[in-house]
């Protein structure tokens, strides 16, 4: 994966200024507290990539952190009570995944009407002039879905009929929204460059359970077995990799396509069963957060926003970057 000019110059400038602060001792001259809440449990795979780097930074700035977990996974009002908690302790930096504009905005505003650094991380706000967060460092959703989909479209079988199902995994929510925005603008390219292909797109609320999802999937599969490519939100296209595989289904004959890597995906990527996975950059969503408070409250710079992954992943880099997570 190759990063962007932007990120390859907020890494650079972030690993000089800490590295001469570390050997100024300025790093130690006043104890930074960041909170970072967001809307996942502990079992979500994906987060332990962004705590690694979240705790690696804050390791390397000597600061005292917390990340804060839902105890059920995509929980808007646990999420909400815990930024809550963390305004009430009144940390120089709240970093939160704005899952939620309505609820989550308005304590944004609050807690930086308080004087507390407000970063959002993995999810931003729809309205970012009204939420109170003063950068973002994440994925842009809708362009990293249309990666996604120009990549499979370049899949596609070269004649007959092309039957598409998108996997909201998060029906309302920004992420899983914007995702699908992106990958039916790339299927709308794709039927435009082909008016005489027959194009079906159609969405289901696949949940965000491997279990669940897989059940979605396959009784939807179940009435539509000419189905072309199923699109994930998320990486939960794994367990419909696995249920493709249990019934005797050859890898590649469906098409499946998803974020982010844990260890089913990586298994199925290997296999054949998932063709197309694009990163997020889960490490970096954790560490640069970290590294713009440091900035901000030490060395008096602005913060900036950062985009941190449209690549679309090879089956090493996949391997690779999941040893990262553990």
């Amino acid at each position: 994966m190759q990063l962007s000019k932007k990120l390859c110059c907020a890494l650079a400038a972030s690993a000089f200024t800490v590295s001469g602060a570390l050997h100024s001792g300025a790093a130690q001259a006043e104890e930074l507290e960041i909170v970072f809440t967001h809307h996942s449990s502990v079992s979500n795979s994906f987060w332990r990539g962004v705590k690694r780097g979240f705790d690696e930074a804050c390791a390397l700035v000597n600061a005292d952190c917390q990340m804060v977990f839902t105890n059920t996974e995509g929980s808007i009002a646990e999420q909400v009570s815990n930024i809550q908690a963390a305004i009430a302790r009144r940390p120089d930096a709240i970093v939160t995944a704005i899952a939620n504009d309505e609820a989550i905005c308005p304590l944004l505003k609050q807690a930086s009407d308080a004087g507390i650094i407000v970063l959002a991380s993995n999810v931003d706000a729809k309205s970012k002039s009204e939420c109170g967060r003063e950068a973002y460092m994440g994925q842009n959703f809708v362009d990293a879905g249309e990666v996604l989909g120009n990549k499979t479209a370049a899949l596609f079988p070269d004649e007959g009929p092309i039957h598409v199902l998108l996997g909201i995994s998060a029906p309302g929510q920004t992420w899983s929204e914007q995702r699908a925005q992106g990958i039916e603008k790339a299927l709308n390219a794709f039927r435009e460059a082909n008016p005489d292909r027959d194009l079906v797109v159609n969405r289901i609320d696949s949940g965000t359970d491997l279990a669940i999802a897989a059940q979605r999937v396959t009784a939807y599969l179940d009435a539509n077995p000419d189905l072309t490519a199923y699109f994930d939100m998320g990486f939960w296209e794994a367990s419909v990799a696995r249920e493709l595989e249990n019934r005797g289904i050859p890898a590649g004959k469906i098409l499946l396509s998803g974020f982010d890597v844990i260890p089913e995906v990586v298994d199925y990527m290997e296999k054949g069963y998932i063709q197309t996975v694009v990163n997020q950059g889960p490490y970096l969503q954790g560490y640069l957060p970290v590294m713009q408070v440091y900035l901000m409250r030490q060395h008096a710079q602005p913060a900036w926003s950062v985009d941190t992954g449209r690549g679309v992943f090879s089956i090493e880099q996949a391997k690779a970057a999941l040893e990262t997570f553990r």
